[in-house]
């Protein structure tokens, strides 16, 4: 890299993307560094740093709007609004620990460029879902503003849905407005254990179609974080609702076993662990996320392990796959043929190595129409190219 770049003001970084885009300099943009590993890398001669980009400009807790500079570390704004009773509903997850970056490193502006969220999407959403408004500065050097600081505001096009998930590939956000929640009362783990895969994510979308209310279904299959299998429901709410509905599992699911009940510190705890893929933290191994209809998530397992060896666990009620190779190779062919078979999804290289991520499509490969509107996208946004040029396709 030629030079690092640390605008202060939205003002400092249209004048940088602006000296970018008229010299043809592409960019890496980072907050704090910690999704570097995620995607292609960049091919880029100078780094954006948005780190002194920082700060709430205002918070509202009885409005439950935050708006915040993208720079800002994540941490930060999650111990505001705790402070406050308050939450990010989407339960961002941090890459951190399977990256082997140190935990609580990212930014808000990393949060939404990777559309980042935890074992509650499958209740509360994405982060794109949870952003009101946002300031950000185009390829192209120009600042512009989309949505508001209000909760229904359907003006023009939702331009941020459209960045969120972008990876930075067409604008660098400066500052956003997002919603928050209020922090349940309490919560707690509905666990059965021993169950097989396929009886585990039947457990789990049978509970999901019930009235209890869940924002968290997981099940570890025996090895993966202990000994015996563990099929995980999350409550939350008010002590005696979550009391009623835990009950109310007990009757639902009985024919699955006996369940244990783990208080809220345990809870909260197991739940991070599942967020942030600890299971697969402090290797090497490649790991891919693999996001498929629930109930097929066992039958891909089961196809995987006939041809690989691997480690495995779900979320999302059986949605979401997290696939580890234990061998080291990232047997692409193998994950994306198998997913074919197995019904279809997506599947996102999320940890290997520099040289393997540079020579593959990390992510899902998209169908021609839709790549064709992705490049026309991108062709509004940044003609020129310079922002994490190479990221999510290789040449562009």
């Amino acid at each position: 890299m030629d030079a690092t770049l640390k605008p202060r003001t939205t003002q400092e970084l249209e004048d940088v993307v602006k000296w970018a885009a008229a010299e043809e300099q592409p960019l890496e943009i980072i907050g704090q560094g910690s999704k570097r590993g995620l995607g292609r890398p960049v091919q880029a001669a100078h780094v954006l740093d948005l780190s002194d980009i920082s700060g709430v400009d205002s918070y509202e807790p009885a409005e439950l709007i935050l708006t915040v500079k993208a720079g800002t570390p994540i941490a930060e704004v999650e111990k505001l609004v705790d402070e406050n009773a308050q939450e990010l509903s989407f339960e961002p997850m941090d890459y951190g620990p399977l990256q082997g970056v140190d935990a609580g490193k990212g930014t808000v502006g990393g949060v939404l460029a990777a559309n980042l969220s935890g074992p509650r999407r499958i209740k509360a959403g994405a982060a794109r879902d949870h952003v009101l408004g946002m300031e950000a500065v185009s390829g192209r050097g120009e600042i512009f503003n989309s949505g508001g600081k209000v909760v229904k505001n359907v003006t023009g096009y939702d331009l941020p849905r459209a960045l969120c998930g972008s990876f930075g590939t067409l604008a660098v956000a400066s500052t956003v407005t997002l919603k928050v929640n209020p922090k349940p009362e309490t919560s707690a783990s509905f666990v059965l254990t021993g169950l097989g895969d396929e009886s585990a994510i039947a457990a789990l979308c049978q509970a999901m179609g019930s009235s209890a209310e869940v924002s968290g279904a997981a099940h570890l299959p025996a090895g993966v974080g202990g000994e015996k299998s563990r099929t995980i429901l999350r409550l939350e709410g008010f002590e005696t609702s979550v009391d009623y509905r835990f009950k109310g599992l007990q009757k639902l699911l009985s024919a699955f076993g006996s369940a244990e009940r783990l208080a809220e510190n345990d809870s909260r705890s197991l739940w991070r662990t599942i967020r942030d893929v600890e299971p697969f933290a402090g290797s090497n191994a490649p790991v891919w996320r693999i996001s498929v209809a629930p109930t097929r998530g066992p039958k891909l397992v089961e196809l995987l392990r006939g041809k690989l060896d691997i480690e495995a666990y779900y979320d999302w009620s059986g949605g979401l796959v997290w696939v580890s190779l234990v061998d080291g190779l990232v047997h692409e062919s193998d994950i994306r043929g198998t997913l074919l078979d197995a019904g279809g999804g997506h599947a996102t290289l999320v940890r290997a190595v520099p040289s393997v991520r540079s020579n593959m499509d990390v992510f899902q490969p998209q169908p021609a129409p839709l790549a064709s509107l992705s490049a026309r996208l991108k062709a509004q946004f940044d003609p020129s190219g310079i922002l994490n040029p190479g990221r999510m396709t290789a040449g562009v």
